[in-house]
């Protein structure tokens, strides 16, 4: 599991939701907004879980969701 797949393409991707954009200006310029509207905490806090997480899934055989 890589540091960004659960914490910052998650939030990345409720961010996008919905969204469609005319050009590739459009879609750079609402990035910009999403990064700069995380506070340093939000990539203190992703680093600091994924000890948790990595457990997680070796715990669970290699699955990143158990249902």
């Amino acid at each position: 599991m890589a540091p960004t797949d659960y914490h910052l393409f998650r939030s990345l991707t409720h961010f996008l939701e919905g969204k469609e954009f005319q050009n590739e200006v459009h879609l750079k310029i609402e990035l910009q907004s999403f990064f700069d509207s995380k506070p340093r905490d939000f990539y203190r806090k992703g680093i600091e879980q994924l000890p948790i997480r990595w457990q997680y899934i070796v715990d669970n055989d290699g699955a990143y969701y158990v249902n």
